[in-house]
């Protein structure tokens, strides 16, 4: 079920999947959106309730005058009291990994355990994707040539607008949101002290296998690393791996 909610006179919007499961919090990447944990939503039903974000710029929230490191972390941190749920397991994907990680480490009194997918400690995001992005495409069916194979990952994104078809999120308020996601993040990522889960695509150009290898190692508390056949989304590539991997690390996890 898509929710809103304010913050600082912005409206974000969120997915809950609902039910009496355990809640998990989720948090997509860019070019992504909330309904991108479908799958994975499903395949932890009903023990877990998944409730992901429409973070700022993207899905059905508000555009934003700024995509900086703390803008996000804020509106984790309002997203989560607006649930009204206590301590929770949190999740995320490419940017939203990092936002997760860094919300744990501001709030560990909120977070339960973490799994990021597919990002690392020090980011050097690449926004020329995101310039060269078609837009305003007079048809849906043009919009999935153009981006190629590329078109499967943004499709959760695909929008029509009023001058054609294109995305839930602005081209130019990506490229600023890539540029302040660039840089070193080791404090925040080791200073988490909750049970991790770090899942790599074993085929990713966005995390090595060194560097998680290192994310592991330089962690003082709980944290694991899984490699699955998979690019960079790996919740994508292969769904079933994926949903297994998070629900068997979940199951693990001491009672609340």
């Amino acid at each position: 079920m898509r929710k809103f909610f304010t913050v600082d006179q912005r409206r974000l919007s969120y997915l809950d999947s609902g039910g009496p499961g355990l809640p998990i919090l989720a948090l997509h990447g860019h070019y992504n959106e909330a309904s991108t944990f479908a799958a994975l939503t499903e395949a932890l039903a009903p023990q877990w309730r998944v409730i992901a974000l429409d973070q700022r710029g993207h899905g059905e929230s508000d555009r934003a005058d700024s995509y900086q490191r703390a803008d996000y972390v804020a509106d984790m941190a309002a997203f989560h009291r607006h649930l009204e749920l206590g301590p929770v397991p949190v999740l995320g994907h490419s940017m939203g990994g990092v936002n997760a990680y860094q919300y744990t480490a501001r709030h560990a009194d909120q977070v339960t355990a973490l799994i990021v997918e597919d990002v690392g400690a020090v980011v050097n995001a690449d926004w020329s994707m995101a310039t060269r992005l078609p837009v305003d495409v007079p048809s849906r069916g043009e919009l999935v040539e153009g981006l190629g194979p590329t078109a499967p990952y943004l499709e959760c994104s695909f929008r029509q607008l009023e001058g054609g078809w294109g995305y839930s999120f602005d081209i130019d308020d990506t490229v600023l949101s890539h540029k302040a996601l660039t840089g070193d993040h080791w404090s925040d990522w080791e200073s988490v002290t909750c049970p991790t889960l770090l899942i790599r695509g074993a085929d990713s150009v966005v995390l090595t296998h060194d560097h998680a290898r290192e994310m592991i190692a330089r962690r003082k508390s709980h944290a694991e690393l899984a490699e699955l056949p998979a690019g960079h989304v790996v919740h994508y590539d292969v769904p079933d791996h994926y949903s297994d991997t998070v629900r068997t690390f979940l199951s693990q996890l001491p009672p609340a």
